[in-house]
């Protein structure tokens, strides 16, 4: 009795860390979000759409050439937490001293590489116009040097994560997204070539953000050192995981950034810039899900370690539905009036720009949903086949988008190949954690699928009434926004949450009131 008393205190504990941290993360992504639409507005006006266009490509092909270290941050954020939550506290020390290591042997990789393949297959393969030539190679080897950054930068921030202290995440993304909105203002004092100087103030403030970070786990961590003396096993262990989520990662990122070489291929960089703004609006709408699954992923890998299977199942089906909410009350607004908000936000609007955001969107709410069983997956720690197959899938993006194209040369085609085997892919995932960690499929589509669904055809209703039947205006615009928080939000609360998470949200607006 007492026993189960203290696990039901631990949970308690755990929700109110879960909790905490969501709303540090949700403070640090209102304000990056609204910076990071302003900037976006700001960049695109003073470098224009062609510039925009190249910098969003040339930067994605450098990011495609850091796929070994996502894999390598995946390992090293799950032997962190895996160690925590198993109670083995003194090997934090060990597995950072490894992940050191193998992210400085990352770097030096990428920097080879991208200097010979990826600086010939720049000069050699994409379409830059010719006045604009040695500026892409700047931008080119600028961004070489900020992926680099990015490397070294994994281990502290898995320091910072598995330890969940999101409030200095928080602080720091904050003081990043001011320091990038000083320094983008300067683009518009400055006459000499924008795209070069835009790429090296986004190099220093990768470098900045890298020397804060650094610091604080230095002086926080103190009882973790770096140390020459590495494990031979943790080293063979972290970098066997890190292999086998190396495939997945191959194929997310060669899905993203393929997409994106394969538009530039076939069209213009104009059609990249229209692209890079779809990205830009999804991610700052998918950053809601993402705080979320953020504050989350430490305590399924935690749970996962204590042997707490139940109670990682919970969240794992907890992060999957309130993503799916959250996602969907923030994107109907902007699915229904694109057009709109494109005109009020952007100067210049490139063409394909409103299908391509609202293509995007959709992707985005998959992909929120794919999150938190690939975190599930991780935790169980032997995700070979989970990855091979998964990846497989989601690989095969690339070559179908290339068919189309030959077919129809129609740019919004991919991102319909895209979600269609994003779908396939998730289905894909569920079966393989199904028996990985006894995860009930039942339990997935009744809480997740089926609700997820009856809240979008319950709240659509209104909104898309009044979209057919006003004009395209501010005033529309308004009412409209309303009209979705209240059906969206009703929806929600009458058919997406079970009794208890009413009773629990009754309580805590109760409780608002009488403050």
């Amino acid at each position: 009795m007492q026993e189960a008393k203290q696990a039901e205190n631990q949970i308690s504990k755990n929700n109110k860390k879960i909790a905490k941290n969501t709303g540090l993360l949700y403070l640090r992504m209102l304000f990056t979000m609204g910076v990071s639409l302003y900037t976006s507005r700001i960049v695109l006006e003073e470098l224009g759409e062609i510039n925009y266009g190249i910098y969003n490509v040339i930067g994605g092909v450098v990011v495609m050439f850091a796929f070994v270290n996502y894999a390598m941050s995946c390992a090293t954020n799950r032997f962190m937490a895996f160690n925590l939550g198993g109670g083995k506290k003194s090997k934090l020390s060990v597995v950072f001293s490894a992940s050191i290591l193998i992210h400085f042997c990352i770097a030096i990789f990428i920097f080879v590489f991208a200097e010979t393949i990826g600086l010939w297959f720049l000069n050699n393969k994409m379409t830059i116009p010719n006045d604009r030539i040695i500026a892409a190679g700047w931008v080119f080897h600028l961004s070489v040097v900020s992926t680099i950054i990015m490397v070294l930068s994994v281990p502290y921030n898995a320091l910072i994560i598995a330890h969940e202290k999101m409030n200095i995440y928080a602080y720091v993304s904050i003081i990043e997204s001011v320091l990038k909105l000083v320094l983008i203002l300067m683009l518009g004092r400055y006459s000499g070539d924008k795209l070069i100087l835009y790429a090296f103030l986004m190099l220093v403030t990768n470098l900045t953000i890298r020397v804060i970070y650094q610091i604080y786990c230095n002086r926080i961590f103190t009882e973790i050192k770096f140390s020459f003396k590495i494990e031979r096993e943790l080293l063979v262990d972290m970098s066997t995981y890190a292999f086998w989520s190396l495939s997945g990662s191959i194929a997310n990122l060669f899905t993203q950034e393929g997409l994106n070489i394969l538009l530039n291929f076939f069209f213009n960089p104009a059609v990249n810039a229209a692209r890079g703004i779809a990205v830009q609006i999804r991610m700052a709408i998918q950053k809601f899900s993402s705080s979320f699954q953020q504050a989350m992923s430490p305590q399924i890998n935690i749970s996962y370690a204590s042997g707490d299977i139940k109670y990682m199942h919970q969240l794992v089906l907890s992060s999957s539905k309130y993503s799916f909410y959250l996602l969907f009350f923030l994107s109907l607004p902007v699915l229904l009036e694109t057009e709109f908000i494109l005109s009020i936000w952007l100067k210049q609007v490139p063409d394909h720009t409103v299908r391509f955001v609202q293509l995007m969107i959709i992707i985005g709410m998959l992909t929120a949903l794919a999150n938190p069983i690939s975190t599930a997956a991780g935790a169980h720690g032997k995700i070979r086949n989970f990855q091979l197959i998964v990846g497989g899938i989601n690989i095969m993006v690339v070559p179908i988008s290339y068919f189309v194209l030959k077919q129809f040369a129609i740019p919004e085609y991919v991102f319909i190949v895209q979600i269609i085997i994003s779908i396939i892919a998730q289905i894909a995932r569920l079966l393989l954690i199904k028996n990985m960690i006894e995860f009930s499929l039942y339990n997935y589509f009744k809480e997740v699928v089926l609700k997820g669904a009856e809240v979008t055809l319950v709240g659509i209703i209104l909104p898309i009434i009044l979209v057919l039947n006003l004009p395209n205006e501010l005033f529309s615009f308004i009412i409209v926004g309303f009209s979705c928080v209240f059906s969206v939000g009703t929806a929600i609360y009458f058919i997406g949450l079970s009794k208890s998470e009413k009773e629990f949200i009754d309580t805590k607006v109760i409780q608002i009131f009488r403050k």
